[in-house]
Parts: C-alpha cells; structure tokens; sequence
C-alpha cells in the first residue's frame, strides 16, 4: 500500500444537529449526501484500488457514492473500522450532556481516555482495532496501491494520533471535518483534514470530530 486515504463520512442527520450518534445507524443528511457527492468527484483523478468502509450507514453511503463516481472500484465493509461507542450519550445532543452536573462533555473533551461516557468503548481498544484493519488492509496491497478507507471521526483521530505519536487523551485537538480527507503513508502523515474539494457545497462540514 503507497497511500492511504482516510475519509470521514459526510454529514449525518445527527452531526446536523450536534447529536452523538457513536454505533448508532443514523443515516447522511441532504448536505452529506452532497458532500460525499464531491468526495468522488473529487477522487476520480487519482487511481483507487480499493475502497473499504465501516458497515455503518453514514459511511458506507459515503463509500457508495464515492465508488459510483469512480466505476469499476471494489468496495469492501469491515466491522472495525466502525465509530467508537459512546454508551449511555448516544441519542444524546452535546447541549444535554453538557447540562449534567459538572459538564461531562467538557471533561470529556479534555481528556477522552479519563473521562470516557459511562458504557462506552475505552479510546484504546477503538484505536487497536482500527489499526488492525488497516493493517490488514495494507497487507491485502502490497504492491504500492492507494486505497480509501470511510471511517468515522473518532476512529480517524485514533489512528492519526498513532501515527502522529499523539497520547489518545489529545485526538480532539485533530480536526477531522465531515467528507474531509487526510492521506498517509504509514507511519508518515502526508496532510490532514483535506476540504478543498467541498468548496463547492454549502457548508464544508469542517470543524473537529466532537460529535461522533
């Protein structure tokens, strides 16, 4: 594998209105769908072996549409490359849980690993799992192809921070924008958070991924 690409899904009706969504199927608002509309549009320059995505439907809508645009390239779903489970907070807005008693949600963003949702996947086992896949994925190319993978913020963050040699406790400081790209040659970040290609659609869907 010479590249890999590591696109977020585009918006959710979730992500729409700051709701956290975690493992929850939750399907791409009309403004994700156009986002990820321009993400293949986008990609149909470059020379894709493979797509793979998470099974949830956010991302694996965006996979389907980035293939659509590119014709003729396999796309395969892999369960580890879903987002993080955020336990008792899914179906939660970030204004309700930040009116809890002493605002978990601030805690949380500080420091993702100390103060994790109650019920939720330790950042840990997300970020082993995640690179296992791509691991495994890279050694399913192992001759210099480029690949996409369609992942979630949380599970990107993960992996960038790896790379990056970030503590866990610091992947929200990353900006991961819905539909963005960031493209790596593992170990070796090469750009992150690439939105240039939304230009054309209302809202970039930039901004950290904060509401997984």
């Amino acid at each position: 594998m010479r590249m890999l690409l590591l696109a977020r899904h585009g918006q959710s009706v979730a992500n729409a209105v700051r709701r956290f969504q975690g493992i929850q199927d939750v399907p791409l608002s009309d403004l994700g769908r156009r986002q990820a509309a321009a993400l293949g549009a986008a990609l149909r320059s470059g020379r894709l072996a493979h797509v793979y995505a998470s099974p949830l439907e956010r991302a694996r809508l965006t996979a389907e549409s980035v293939v659509a645009e590119l014709g003729g390239v396999p796309l395969t779903v892999v369960d580890d490359l879903r987002e993080l489970s955020l336990g008792e907070w899914e179906g939660c807005t970030v204004e309700e849980i930040r009116a809890r008693p002493g605002d978990p949600y601030a805690r949380w963003v500080r420091d993702p690993v100390q103060h994790l949702p109650p019920g939720g996947e330790p950042l840990g086992a997300v970020q082993e799992r995640a690179l296992r896949a791509v691991n495994a994925i890279g050694a399913a190319h192992p001759d210099g192809e480029e690949v996409l993978v369609v992942s979630h913020g949380g599970v990107i963050s993960a992996c960038l921070a790896h790379w990056l040699g970030l503590p866990l406790s610091s992947i929200w400081r990353l900006t991961v924008g819905n539909a963005s790209v960031s493209r790596v040659a593992p170990p070796r970040v090469v750009s992150m958070n690439e939105t240039a290609h939304l230009a054309s659609v209302d809202d970039s869907g930039g901004g950290p991924g904060l509401s997984p």
